[in-house]
């Protein structure tokens, strides 16, 4: 017998019940067994709308951005404001969940920018560098949908420079407590900035150089996702998704040198997926302000295309970080390297190019922050940071008596200062020093928003 059948029989159960065992039952009238049947129907009404309000506003809860990973340390202390819940802002790109009038939600972010080389002002170039617009739906309370749509330099057509894109696109359900599943587009779990790339959660005008160089950002990939977290802190993620083209690599471009996995990044677009990739990431956020971490992901590169010759390469990539955020101190360090594997027959197939495909690539930073100041919700937070990276370690198959040189080590210092007109806006200004390039020497300044 369904529920509902069983609330509908109720009131004559009671009135039965009643009727049986009073010893005054005899005496009732039946106007006055009817009276108290009347009373327990709208005693029974108001508990059946109590529990459809209940109902309701679980199923239109929807999704939210997060708070900005430097919410605490610019406004807050952050061991009482985190205490006992671990570092939920230091690695989320899941949407945090809060109840409202209706199920659909908006977000995003946008960041813009002048650089000045301090050598040649006349390239001195300012730009709405990202747009972003995001939205979500939660369907009940376990499925829930969220997109991305990415504007860069803020004009798309044939001749400028802008793009469009999906950033994300995907739909989570949570399996159980403490485990969920993400299907469609999404940003893979590997390093810092993936997860909390929008300007309010970084220090810079710019991403930093090793997650942009080394681990590409934003990263997002097709395919299925897991991600589970226990009590104790600890937080794993694993998929399965689509990876590189080594097709797509620019033989006679500085595009590779810049980004080795970028320069073959498939963003989702008709991605060949012969070859698919798998990434497992391990973090442990137990301690409040304490966050340590990997990742690790192999995938196919050649895609099996008999129109190149390394038609099985594969790629591999892995990386360290952690991050201590103590009173108004916010302490962080990454280290990531990439192998490139069976990629000789590639090389020596594109005989004489400018760029071939690397051995390997890697890079790594430090990077320290302090809240200098604070009142209400204006706060002021000067950095540095430290990175090396190298884009190109050694060659496999290049054409004999063909030399080529390991890509210098970009040296980068950079110094600034973060100022937060309200935890969710920021005015951002640095200096960037290349210490092997100092024709590459810049000042950076930029207004960054998270909403």
């Amino acid at each position: 017998m369904k529920k509902e059948d069983n609330m509908k029989l109720t009131p004559s159960l009671i009135a039965c019940a009643v009727l049986c065992l009073s010893p005054s039952t005899q005496a009732q009238t039946a106007k006055e067994v009817a009276a108290e049947m009347r009373l327990m129907r709208e005693e029974l009404r108001h508990l059946r709308a109590e529990l459809d309000a209940i109902k309701k506003q679980k199923n239109t809860e929807f999704i939210t951005p997060a708070k900005p990973v430097t919410y605490e340390l610019a406004h807050g202390n952050l061991q009482d404001s985190q205490k006992g819940a671990g570092l939920q802002t230091t690695h989320s790109s899941r949407p945090e969940v809060e109840s409202a009038a209706n199920a659909v939600n908006m977000f995003g972010y946008g960041e813009l920018s002048l650089v000045r080389p301090k050598n040649n002002r006349a390239d001195t170039v300012a730009t709405a560098r990202r747009g972003v617009l995001g939205f979500g739906y939660r369907f009940n309370e376990r499925t829930r949908f969220a997109a991305e749509l990415e504007i860069e330099n803020a004009v798309v057509s044939a001749g400028d420079q802008g793009e469009a894109a999906f950033e994300q696109l995907y739909v989570e359900h949570d399996i159980d407590d403490g485990l969920s599943a993400k299907m469609g587009l999404f940003l893979l779990p590997i390093g810092y900035m993936n997860e909390t790339h929008e300007p309010t959660r970084y220090f810079g005008v710019t991403r930093n150089l090793v997650e942009t160089a080394i681990i590409p950002t934003t990263w997002r990939e097709m395919g299925l996702g897991l991600r589970g977290t226990r009590d104790s802190g600890w937080r794993w993620d694993a998929g399965v998704v689509t990876s590189f083209d080594l097709n797509k690599w620019p033989t006679n471009s500085a595009d590779s040198q810049a980004s080795p996995l970028g320069a073959i990044h498939q963003e989702g677009q008709l991605a060949k997926a012969a070859s698919l990739a798998y990434y497992g990431a391990l973090n442990f956020d137990g301690i409040p302000g304490v966050n340590f971490g990997g990742s690790l992901f192999q995938g196919g590169i050649g895609q099996k295309q008999n129109t190149i010759a390394s038609p099985n390469a594969s790629v591999t990539l892995a990386e360290i970080h952690t991050k201590w955020q103590v009173g108004a101190w916010d302490l962080s360090a990454l280290v990531a390297q990439g192998h490139f594997h069976d990629v000789s027959a590639f090389n020596a197939s594109t005989k004489g190019i400018a760029n071939p495909v690397p051995d390997q690539f890697r890079g790594w930073y430090a990077q320290a922050a302090y809240r200098l100041w604070r009142k209400g919700d204006y706060s002021l937070v000067p950095f540095a940071r430290y990175e090396r990276v190298n884009t190109a370690l050694g060659y496999s198959g290049v054409f004999a008596g063909q030399v080529y040189d390991n890509a210098p080590e970009s040296k980068v210092i950079t110094a600034g200062v973060s100022y937060y007109l309200h935890p969710q806006v920021v005015l951002k200004m640095d200096m960037q020093k290349y210490q092997n390039n100092s024709a590459l020497d810049r000042l950076n300044m930029g207004v960054g928003f998270h909403y």
